[in-house]
């Protein structure tokens, strides 16, 4: 069996006893530690009193719902969000993803699905405390455009050496356009980029990542204009 590391948190946040019993179950066999709520106004506060590594939110819930708890969270975090959704709800999978979900899962589910999408989200995922932490720079890993650097062995963007707290989606979409600066990236493409094949999202949905990280970059440096828009064909990274 493999065994994830002790310091992997799980926040699990569903208003289905079962599915918090089984599904915390299957996650501590596989060494994970989890932390259970049984609605999102419990999970919002006992998220922020104690931060997790990632947090799996059901979408519909008593007291305050996955979005609400999602919206509340993106106000100062970045942490790593897998949404439970019912297979009626594709409209929320849409709009969850728009606000900064990483990835969701349908109703019923595999717990082996479940579990292999927490650790290629928490593989994805890095401590970001500030641009010099870490170990020795692996330059493979590295991608310097001008005052931008990523760091994938860290999971690390930076501006005019100031980081960056992107979600893991954020960070690929950059990632995927800083890659080749100058070339026009396509919605398509990008959406593969950031999500993979086996996730459906719409356009709006990287139009609304994209707002969402000019808008952390221009925090740092409010001249930031280095993401272009393209009307009706994509994105590009601006070249230096």
């Amino acid at each position: 069996m493999n065994q994830t590391p002790a310091q992997n948190n799980i926040a699990l946040v569903d208003d289905d006893q079962n599915i918090l019993a089984s599904v915390s179950m299957a996650l501590e066999a596989e060494g994970f530690k989890v932390t259970t709520y049984t609605d999102g106004e419990e999970g919002l506060k006992g998220i922020t009193a104690s931060p997790p590594d990632l947090a799996v939110l059901d979408i519909k819930m008593p007291r305050m719902d996955g979005m609400e708890v999602l919206s509340r969270l993106r106000e100062k975090s970045s942490l790593p969000v897998i949404f439970l959704t019912s297979k009626d709800d594709e409209i929320d999978e849409v709009l969850g993803l728009r606000m900064g979900a990483d990835d969701y899962i349908t109703k019923p589910f595999s717990q082996r699905l479940l579990i292999e999408r927490i650790r290629s989200l928490l593989r994805r995922e890095a401590i970001r405390k500030d641009v010099a932490a870490g170990g020795p720079e692996d330059e493979k890993a590295r991608i310097d455009r001008g005052d931008l650097i990523l760091d994938d062995s860290r999971h690390l963007c930076a501006w005019k050496q100031r980081p960056v707290d992107l979600t893991v989606t954020e960070y690929l979409l950059v990632k995927a356009l800083a890659q080749r600066p100058g070339h026009v990236k396509n919605r398509d493409q990008l959406i593969d980029m950031a999500y993979g094949e086996n996730i459906y999202v719409d356009d709006r949905t990287i139009d609304s990542h994209v707002k969402r990280i000019r808008k952390k970059f221009r925090v740092i440096d409010p001249e930031f204009s280095q993401i272009e828009t393209l009307y009706g064909v994509g994105y590009r990274y601006k070249e230096d």
